[in-house]
Order: C-alpha cells, then sequence, then structure tokens
C-alpha cells in the first residue's frame, strides 16, 4: 500500500548571513578555499530565495505532504508570513530544525558545511515520518506529483541512471592522476556507497530530482555499522572519501527488491545557468514539451547572467502560478 504519511526535509542554508560567514571562515582558509572550490566555493552557500519556489512548489503540486523540516545551522528563512500571504486558506505545517537537534550525541563534528554529513543524520529529525523525501533548497516541483510518484506499494521509487562501476572507477584514477589529487565528485559519493555494501557491477547515478527515503532503514542500517556514520561526520567540507547516504538506501532496496528505477530524462529538468543563453532557452522551452515533467532543479544560479536569471524567474514563477 502507499503510505498515507510522507513529510519532506530540506538541508537549507543562508550563505550570506555574517554570523555563518565567520563560522565558516575559522576553518577555511583563502589558500584552501581557491584551491578546493568544488566543496567550499561561495556559491555552494549562496542563497537567491530559492527555498521558497521550493516550498510554494510543494504546497502547489503536493498538497499530500504532512509536514516540511527545513534543517539549518541556527538559521531561518522566515517563510510564515510569506506561506500565510500565498496560501491564505492555508499551507503545509513548516518545522525548522537546528543542526544540534539532529547532531546530538556527535555534536563534536559541528559546526559542519558539509552536506553529505548532514544527509547521513537527517532521519534523526524528531517526529520524522517513517516515509520522507528529501529536496535540496534548489529543487523544485513543477508539475503534479502523487505519493505514488515517491513509493509504490513495497517498492521505493528512484530516479536514476545506470552507470558502470569499474567505468567510474577508471575515470575518477585518471582525474586524480591529472588533478594531482582526488575531488569530492558526486558521483565519487556513490560509488563510494557502492564499495561499503561489498560493491555491485553498476550504481545508480541519482538524478537531482526529490528523493524518496525511508527512516528505519538508517536507524538500522547504522545501527549496525555505527563505523560508518562517523565516516561521514569526520569532515567539516565534502571529501574524497565520503558516501552518499541515499545510495546506500537506493543500492540496498535494488538488491531486496524493493526498488523501482525511473530514467532521470522522463521526469527532471536541470539548469546549469552559468551556460550561455541559448542552453537555457532551449531547456526551459524543452521541459515546456514534456507531458510527464514534474521535477526540476536549478544548479548555482548566482553564476547566471542578470538576463538569464530574469528569464528564469519568470518561468517558475508563471509555473507556479498556472
Amino acid at each position: 500500500m502507499t503510505p498515507e504519511v510522507i513529510d519532506i526535509v530540506i538541508p537549507w542554508v543562508d550563505g550570506d548571513d555574517p554570523v555563518l560567514a565567520a563560522k565558516r571562515r575559522q576553518y577555511l582558509t583563502r589558500k584552501r578555499e581557491d584551491k578546493h572550490a568544488d566543496v567550499a566555493a561561495a556559491t555552494r552557500f549562496c542563497d537567491l530565495g530559492e527555498i521558497f519556489w521550493c516550498i510554494d512548489s510543494i504546497n502547489i503540486f503536493a498538497p499530500f505532504i504532512r509536514k516540511i523540516f527545513i534543517v539549518t545551522d541556527g538559521q531561518d528563512p522566515h517563510l510564515e508570513e510569506h506561506l500565510t500571504a500565498r496560501f491564505p486558506e492555508g499551507h503545509i505545517p513548516v518545522e525548522i530544525v537546528d543542526h544540534s537537534v539532529i547532531f546530538k550525541g556527535y555534536e563534536k563534528y559541528l559546526p559542519t558545511f558539509n552536506s553529505r554529513s548532514i544527509e547521513a543524520l537527517i532521519w534523526r529529525i524528531p517526529g520524522l515520518s517513517e516515509h520522507f523525501v528529501l529536496m535540496n533548497d534548489d529543487f523544485f516541483l513543477a508539475g503534479p506529483v502523487k505519493p505514488e510518484d515517491f513509493y509504490q506499494g513495497e517498492k521505493t521509487v528512484c530516479y536514476a541512471d545506470w552507470r558502470w562501476t569499474w567505468l567510474e572507477r577508471m575515470f575518477r584514477r585518471i582525474k586524480r592522476w591529472k588533478n594531482r589529487r582526488a575531488k569530492a565528485t558526486f558521483k565519487g559519493s556513490m560509488i563510494n556507497a557502492v564499495k561499503i555494501l561489498g560493491g555491485h557491477p553498476m550504481f545508480l547515478y541519482l538524478a537531482h530530482t526529490p528523493r524518496a527515503l525511508k527512516r528505519s532503514f538508517y536507524e538500522k542500517f547504522f545501527a549496525e555499522h555505527p563505523e560508518v556514520l562517523v565516516r561521514n561526520l569526520l569532515d567539516r567540507f565534502r571529501t574524497p572519501r565520503q558516501y552518499n547516504s541515499q545510495e546506500l538506501f537506493y543500492i540496498t532496496e535494488l538488491k531486496a527488491g524493493r526498488l523501482k528505477v525511473i530514467p532521470t530524462s522522463r521526469r527532471l529538468i536541470y539548469l546549469k545557468p552559468h551556460r550561455d543563453s541559448r542552453h537555457i532557452t532551449r531547456k526551459l522551452a524543452h521541459f515546456d514539451r514534456k507531458r510527464n515533467a514534474c521535477f526540476g532543479c536549478i544548479n548555482s544560479i548566482d553564476m547566471a547572467s542578470p538576463e538569464d536569471r530574469h528569464r528564469i524567474f519568470n518561468w517558475i514563477a508563471n509555473r507556479l502560478d498556472r
């Protein structure tokens, strides 16, 4: 049966907050920021209000969601006034959860500026439902969704593409040789998760879509493998040794026959605004033609030109007003 209760969890940060910026600088020299821009550059913590689109889209296109939890480090996006004005007849409840809550017992690893560390602990949110969906603050829903888009009977739905594990490992070795150091890559974190589980010929290259998860899996897995949990908490910024905690869940469910994989291209629009403007125009037009597309992600919109940013803002506003 499809679960009756589904929550959404959104890790969120406002990198322009001077308090948080000062805290980050305590652990980050300028030399390290320049050398490790892939994990420490300012764009990784930038906020241009994407959280408002994200929350609006959930209320419009996923009204079945019971509650939205926003995980932050002593911050508050102050959504209530906006939501009351936007949805005067009522909206999905929102609760702010501080890092100190999910890191209880692991406080020595705070503060952290590492999304992989945070994601490894979000299942510890008090009151979180068994079935929950993880979204980034730059994700949004661009069309109606149903509970069946995330859970179908005993199966969890995963939006991903298959990749050969051995091939990606070979590419990693080549890149490490070229760059003279290993980088903390998105694909690398998934391969690390597969390795923890004993290996698999292929891994799931997870899309920038909402990710359906189960709280009980993490509670049981990390109780049995506490050292695996700690491994993802050790570093304040991303490192090559970390793993993707969602991949852990999906590969486990796959091996148990409880996973339904849907190719990314069927549902997602993924924008990289720092490319040329033709890319943005072409992507938005293509998405408008896709009947089943309902997930969107805009990566590093702060890097877009003013014209592209204006184009994207208008497109999203029109989509959410539809």
